[in-house]
Parts: structure tokens; C-alpha cells; sequence
């Protein structure tokens, strides 16, 4: 399917591990100008050196931004746009995945992965009302049901997200704006949350596993291509949804 993403402008927190990594990649694979940030050097030099092999007809630029930071990341935001001519695409993909029911971990979800959320996209909505461009805010199933992380901020932040991004789509539409939201539910990435919790929590991963009807957790680049669709004009009448992509891990209705 042909997605009508070449030369589109497209900003990525976090793009450096797991789905962020996937995002970034599978937005570069459809000839988008792909900038994304991460808290590492190394893990920005890293990637850019892989992504210029993988991809070299396309352009991805990588700088060390922490979002939490919120000076930093708008002023990241203006310097994407100046340097690629406007923005049509903004992915907040990082999450704080805070677990402890502690102020502190409140405090620091909320300000990673609402208030920096908010910023960005505050930042980058007069450059995507001039382009019609969309947003595609990163969620999680946990946000939908209530799962072994609670009681702690995660579920209720990633639920925060969903609705926000519903607000933002309906009051945004007559602009010309799009904002949806992606729902992974289990994704093993060797290096991310579950890998972790398969070599040092075996029978929690084994409890969790056996939860998916499918018999398998998801691929980073199974919650990339959703959120690429979400992003291209093949969705064009799609905005204020929330795409739960799980395997069918929820059992509840989405209403």
C-alpha cells in the first residue's frame, strides 16, 4: 500500500530503542525526513550510523534531547521545522513506565509522559496547522485495563494520553488536524521491558505470556506499521481513535 509519506517531516521522541526504533525506521522505509531524539550520545550515534546503512536515500537526523526538559525539547521542536522546512507528523513516543505508587513516581510519569506530551505537541501545532499534519500520541493497554502494574502511575497516565488525544483530535479537525492515539499491548523487545522481565522475572513473564490469546507477544515493527498508517493520508478520515494494537490481549469492549 502505498502510504504518500516521501519527504514528509516527522518527529519522534525516544527514537533510539524498541518501538521508538521501529517508528523511526519504518517511517524512513516509506522516504520520510525522520528527526528523533533520545537522553544517550551514544545510543543517538549509534543509531544514526545504523539507520544512514539501512536507509541511505532518505534523511534521519538524531540529537540528544531529554523531554523532560521542557525548554529543550520545544526548543528541538522549532529547530526540526527550521531545518526541514515545517513539521507534518509528531510521534511523543516516550514514556516514563514509572511502577512504584510513590509521589516521586507520580510526579515524574506525569511530567514525562503528559506534560512533556502536551508540550510537544503545544510546540509543534502551529507547523502542522500550516501543512494539515497529524499527531500520533503512543499509548498502552494498560491505560485500558487495569493490569499487574497497578496500583501505580503507568495505567493512569497511558489512559490520560488517550483521552487527551481525543480532545486535541475533536477540537482540532477544523484546522485540518488529525491526532490518534496507538494502544501496543505485550511487544518482547530483547532489550526492553519484557526481555527484562523474562531473564529477571521468569514466572511473572510466563504469567504474562499466557495471557495472549495468540500465543505470543507482539514486534515493535507490528506497533510501527499501525502507527505509520495512523500517520498517512490512507487515514485521512481517521482522527480521535484509539488503535489498540494487542493481539486481543484486552477483554473488554471498546466502546
Amino acid at each position: 500500500m502505498h502510504l504518500g509519506l516521501e519527504k514528509k517531516v516527522v518527529l519522534v521522541t525516544g527514537g533510539t530503542k524498541g518501538i521508538g526504533r521501529a517508528i523511526v525506521a519504518s517511517f524512513l522505509s516509506e522516504g520520510a525526513i525522520v528527526h528523533f531524539c533520545s537522553r544517550t550520545k551514544a545510543d543517538i550515534e549509534a543509531s544514526t550510523k545504523g539507520l544512514s546503512e539501512a536507509y541511505p536515500q532518505t534523511k534521519a537526523f538524531g540529537v540528544v534531547v531529554d523531554v523532560s526538559k521542557l525548554s529543550d525539547l520545544n526548543a528541538w521542536v522549532h529547530k526540526c521545522a527550521e531545518q526541514s522546512g515545517g513539521i507534518d507528523v509528531v510521534v511523543p513516543n516516550v514514556s516514563c513506565f514509572a511502577m512504584k505508587n510513590t509521589v516521586e513516581d507520580w510526579q515524574a510519569c506525569f511530567h514525562t509522559d503528559m506534560l512533556a506530551l502536551w508540550s510537544m505537541i503545544q510546540t509543534a501545532l502551529p507547523y502542522l496547522e500550516k501543512t494539515k499534519g497529524n499527531v500520533v500520541t503512543i499509548s498502552s493497554v494498560t491505560g485500558r485495563d487495569i493490569d499487574f502494574t497497578a496500583p501505580s502511575p503507568y495505567g493512569a497516565m497511558k489512559a490520560a494520553v488517550v483521552h487527551y488525544t481525543a480532545q486535541l483530535a475533536h477540537t482540532m479537525a477544523p484546522k485540518g488536524v488529525r491526532a490518534n492515539t496507538c494502544s501496543p499491548g505485550n511487544i518482547y523487545i530483547e532489550d526492553g521491558v519484557w526481555g527484562g522481565i523474562e531473564r529477571d522475572s521468569s514466572e511473572l513473564f510466563k504469567k504474562q505470556m499466557a495471557l495472549n490469546p495468540m500465543g505470543r507477544m507482539g514486534k515493535a515493527e507490528e506497533i510501527a506499521d499501525a502507527v505509520v498508517f495512523l500517520a498517512s493520508q490512507r487515514a485521512s478520515f481517521v482522527s480521535g481513535t484509539n488503535m489498540v494494537v494487542d493481539g486481543s490481549l484486552c477483554t473488554g469492549v471498546q466502546l
